[in-house]
């Protein structure tokens, strides 16, 4: 568990922002998320200048447009959804290209939208310049529950060990001429899924025992402690500081 573990969504670089403590920018993500969901739909104007924000933490930490964009696909499910609210909304409706929308959808389409769209980018410009070894490191100097602490450190350790043993069963099936083709093959898939599951609960006893054979307690030895200056906190508090000020000009003007 000490060994590093890189992450493909983290981008390797020597930026200013790659060289923040973890704790830093846990904190300075999670505060400009708050102030963007504090902020009035009908501020756009602010969410335009929050954008701008992300845009210059990107450029200050050289990750390139075309790998924040590729992982922004991830909230695509919540595109879909927001989509929809304007059709299925109630109260006053509005004509759009004739089409018959509701003003209040058409809102809060926008509200999830930008406000989601926002809060993923900050989290994807996290794992890109921050490994998530130094993540979990970050989250110990933050005080946070311990216990949520090793039960995230297990997930992403064994999470890719999960994976490789169903790459290994999905080649054994096909190695014997097995390929999903329909319905009819769902029995075999259902039954792949509960050895799956008895494959990585045995695993996961072999492993606990593993661990307290050699001293395991309940709380897993911090070897690397990332201490942050004064100029690291202010220098990561530079974004969510800046985003407070355009959410309270949002609420005023």
């Amino acid at each position: 568990m000490g060994a590093g573990h890189t992450h493909k969504l983290y981008r390797h670089g020597h930026s200013a922002v790659h060289a923040l403590p973890p704790q830093c920018k846990l904190a300075a993500a999670f505060a400009f998320v708050v102030v963007v969901v504090s902020t009035p739909r009908e501020a756009v104007w602010a969410f335009a200048l929050y954008a701008v924000l992300l845009a210059a933490v990107a450029a200050a930490a050289r990750i390139p447009a075309g790998f924040l964009l590729r992982r922004l696909l991830i909230e695509v499910p919540f595109v879909a959804f927001a989509v929809l609210m304007p059709f299925v909304a109630q109260g006053e409706r509005v004509g759009v290209l004739g089409v018959s929308l509701s003003v209040s959808g058409l809102w809060g389409a926008w509200n999830v939208l930008a406000k989601g769209t926002l809060g993923v980018a900050a989290s994807v410009l996290l794992a890109s310049t921050t490994e998530l070894r130094a993540l979990l490191l970050g989250m110990q100097r933050l005080k946070l529950p311990p216990l949520l602490v090793q039960i995230a450190t297990f997930m992403i350790r064994y999470g890719d060990v999960i994976t490789g043993e169903l790459r290994r069963m999905s080649i054994a099936r096909r190695s014997r001429g097995f390929e999903a083709r329909g319905v009819r093959h769902w029995g075999v898939l259902a039954k792949t899924a509960g050895s799956l599951f008895i494959r990585s609960y045995e695993r996961g006893e072999r492993v606990y025992l593993a661990m307290v054979s050699r001293g395991y307690t309940g709380s897993m030895p911090v070897i690397d402690d990332i201490a942050a200056s004064r100029a690291q906190w202010a220098h990561a508090a530079v974004l969510p500081v800046t985003a407070l000020a355009v959410c309270l000009m949002g609420w005023t003007l």
